[in-house]
């Protein structure tokens, strides 16, 4: 895995082209921690999940694979890590992108339906595999894929394990936009340093209000305060008035207690 950082996004890179990308317990494992430090880094207002090589990733490295399920205790310590690495992506305070090209398999597939968007070019391909090796995809998994792309879809894809092309993926939700190869990672990017470039107040609180599990008034009372009591609103008034574009300046933290502080239920 592997961090660049620049106009405010951040790039988080999954860097084995000569495995397709496939990623290995201790890749699972150090995802927390390298998401921790970036929503902690004032230098990161939005995060790109990308791969290497044309490829996104194949999932989860087969021999890496075949050891841990040595044991059902081996086993359960993997998947363990796999739910938390998600969680921590899924959870991570600000706005995630995944932009996909080639193969978004298995555990690849888990990262990109864990970001808040995802962005592909005509290459990729999407498959959600634990039918092919009697593996029960969880329960968090589960209920964020059917989030995005509803039940029946959702079912299509963990019934058949079968891989689908951009069009499709587009079609069902799974992606938001295709765009031609050569144009895919200039586009992203620009939408990306767009978003960087907005009050940060009013992103990191859609975003929060968005994944909340339902309506919550007190959570969204808080979030109102906070734009009422900081600079942003005056900031972007004089910026209109002098037609010029806004230096917004908020930074956090928030004032409400992150989905993260909670632990899933089924965290064992």
């Amino acid at each position: 895995m592997r961090v660049d950082v620049a106009d405010q996004v951040a790039t988080l890179r999954i860097d084995r082209p000569q495995a397709l990308g496939a990623l290995t317990a201790r890749m699972w494992a150090a995802l927390p921690g390298i998401l921790d430090r970036l929503a902690r880094d004032p230098n990161t207002a939005v995060l790109v999940l990308t791969g290497t090589g044309g490829v996104f990733s194949a999932g989860a490295d087969l021999h890496d694979l075949r050891r841990h399920y040595a044991t059902p205790g081996s086993a359960d310590a993997f998947h363990a890590a796999n739910a938390a690495a998600e969680r921590a992506l899924a959870t991570f305070p600000k706005p995630t992108i995944a932009l996909v090209s080639g193969v978004c398999v298995g555990g690849g597939c888990q990262l990109a339906v864990a970001c808040d968007l995802c962005f592909a070019d005509p290459t990729a391909r999407f498959g959600i595999t634990p039918a092919r090796f009697g593996i029960v995809y969880d329960a968090e998994s589960t209920h964020r894929l059917v989030r995005r792309v509803g039940p029946a879809a959702a079912k299509y894809l963990l019934y058949s394990a079968e891989l689908v092309d951009a069009a499709h993926a587009l079609r069902i939700g799974l992606v938001d936009q295709v765009w031609d190869q050569d144009q895919a990672p200039r586009r992203a990017y620009a939408f990306a340093r767009t978003v960087a470039g907005r009050s940060q107040l009013t992103v990191r609180a859609a975003k929060d209000l968005i994944d909340a599990p339902g309506p919550d008034p007190a959570r969204s009372l808080a979030w109102e305060r906070e734009s009422r009591s900081c600079a942003d609103v005056p900031e972007a008034i004089a910026a209109f008035a002098e037609r010029r574009a806004p230096r917004f300046t908020w930074d956090g933290p928030s004032p409400v207690v992150p989905a993260h502080a909670h632990p899933a239920a089924d965290d064992g």
